[in-house]
């Protein structure tokens, strides 16, 4: 990405020539990088000479190699939405290209889901935003498809309802081919137990926090609309109430609201009627979904592809979604028979699964037959993490502040790889054993062709232990918080 202040050559001489077809005499001034969407370059481009209402306007452009009909589409999708009574930035010019660009009204607003999400000037919005959140789906669903063709031809997405999109999962997760019993298991699950089939409308497709423009009096704008595509209704309002898009909230709707707001917002405003069954199933794909798509980046780094602290970083994080699957899971289909009763098997306890250590451990103070001198790695590796979280982070700011933290939570998951490991290891071939699988690839196997039933006890909770051993290594706080919550108590989805 270029730096601030500039834009590609090509990109600027078509940029001015659409402008100047609109605003005779406008210039381009400073241009700034902005976070993007799923796929697009984004810029800020400050005009000069242009009309007052329009002193910063917001560019998107295709990645290299992208076809100009995709760009073009996204400007029909958001001139379509406006008319419908979304909130979205207008098109004020489209560049043909190559290369292809949208130029958009600038909306001022927080994007960011921390500062939506705890900001004390949003408190208020905060209380309105899951019922105009509700609002503004209703408005979009009811948008004719025969006004978008396009959107069906979209080879790339996954046209249609529940089968549709658990197709698309299942071919990404056999492209893949790395085994993800959790998700095998989730998958399985919603395949045998779909919900009733809604009518096919458009949808957005990544509808969450972080997508939404948020202002005092609420939601100011809907991004993103790259994955836009035919689907079920309630695809959406599944996707903004999954778990990952709550960070760190108890609230169920993007971590902002609750679930009886969004839903009244949506059918008041002329939505159909949702069925709390079929919402749930959707919450519960919505994981399945974000699983999936996680392990993708996160081999894109392993194979070379993008090599990326980052992507390094969200393949460890897999595990977090892999146990709000399982969760929601548990609130669909409570285990019921010999063994499923809380506490059965403690193999699945949550001190259990982190393989906790003994005294001394954490400091490598046992010593043990092992050559080497303390300290032990464990603890190099803590006081490297240390260094980078105490000392460096203060000493850079923006994205490379936060790269510095994420470096500092690698370090700190490879040394409690380094101390749990070993144990966990063992527990885990004992658990693959008692199913009569020798690895995750047998078990996510057996899985997947029925072999063994994703309502069995004994296989839950075998997945449910190897989950929570990841999780001990990957986010301890977690799992402690997953331990601390009696189950059933957390808000039903229904």
């Amino acid at each position: 990405m270029a730096e601030p202040g500039e834009l590609p050559g090509r990109l600027a001489v078509a940029l001015r020539e659409a402008l100047r077809a609109r605003f005779p005499g406008v210039e381009l001034g400073l241009a700034e990088p902005m976070a993007g969407g799923a796929s697009r370059a984004t810029w800020r481009v400050a005009l000069r000479g242009g009309p007052p209402e329009h002193p910063v306007v917001v560019v998107r452009t295709n990645p290299e190699g992208a076809p100009p009909a995709d760009l073009a589409l996204e400007g029909r999708l958001l001139d379509s939405a406006h008319r419908a009574g979304l909130p979205v930035p207008a098109v004020l010019a489209a560049v043909p290209g190559p290369p292809a660009a949208l130029v958009l009204t600038f909306v001022d607003g927080e994007v960011l889901p921390r500062r939506v999400l705890q900001d004390p000037v949003l408190a208020g919005a905060r209380t309105v935003l899951a019922g105009q959140c509700g609002e503004a789906l209703a408005r979009l669903h009811r948008i004719p498809v025969e006004d978008l063709p396009e959107v069906a031809a979209r080879p790339q997405l996954a046209q249609g309802g529940a089968e549709a999109q658990l197709a698309m999962v299942r071919r990404l997760l056999d492209d893949l081919g790395q085994p993800h019993p959790a998700l095998e298991l989730g998958w399985r699950w919603l395949a045998d137990h779909p919900p009733p089939a809604g009518p096919l409308v458009l949808v957005h497709g990544d509808f969450r926090t972080g997508n939404l423009i948020v202002g005092p009096e609420g939601l100011r704008a809907v991004l993103d609309w790259e994955l836009a595509h035919l689907g079920d209704p309630l695809e959406d309002l599944g996707w903004l109430c999954t778990p990952a898009w709550r960070f760190g909230s108890p609230l169920p709707v993007g971590g902002f609201g609750s679930l009886d707001d969004l839903v009244t917002g949506y059918e008041r405003a002329g939505g159909r009627p949702v069925d709390p069954g079929a919402l749930a199933w959707w919450i519960a794909f919505g994981s399945l979904r974000w699983g999936a798509l996680s392990t993708l980046q996160a081999m894109a780094h392993v194979r070379g592809a993008r090599r990326s602290l980052e992507l390094a970083a969200i393949g460890r994080r897999v595990c977090e979604t892999e146990a709000d699957l399982l969760d929601a899971l548990d609130q669909l289909a409570p285990l019921e028979g010999p063994g499923s009763e809380d506490g059965a098997d403690p193999v699945a306890t949550v001190d259990d699964a982190a393989g906790i250590e003994p005294a001394g451990a954490r400091a490598g103070e046992t010593g043990g037959w092992l050559p080497h001198d303390l300290p032990r790695a464990a603890d190099l590796l803590e006081t490297v993490a240390e260094h980078l979280e105490e000392d460096l982070a203060d000493q850079v700011t923006g994205r490379q502040r936060f790269l510095v933290r994420v470096a500092a939570n690698v370090v700190r998951v490879v040394a409690r790889e380094v101390r749990l490991g070993p144990g966990q290891e063992a527990e885990h071939r004992a658990r693959l054993a008692a199913l009569g699988v020798a690895d995750d690839a047998e078990l996510a196997l057996a899985l997947r062709d029925g072999r063994l039933g994703a309502q069995d006890p004994r296989v839950r909770r075998a997945v449910r232990a190897a989950v929570a051993a990841k999780l001990a290594v990957a986010n301890p706080r977690r799992l402690q918080a997953a331990g601390s919550r009696a189950p059933g108590s957390a808000e039903r989805q229904g």
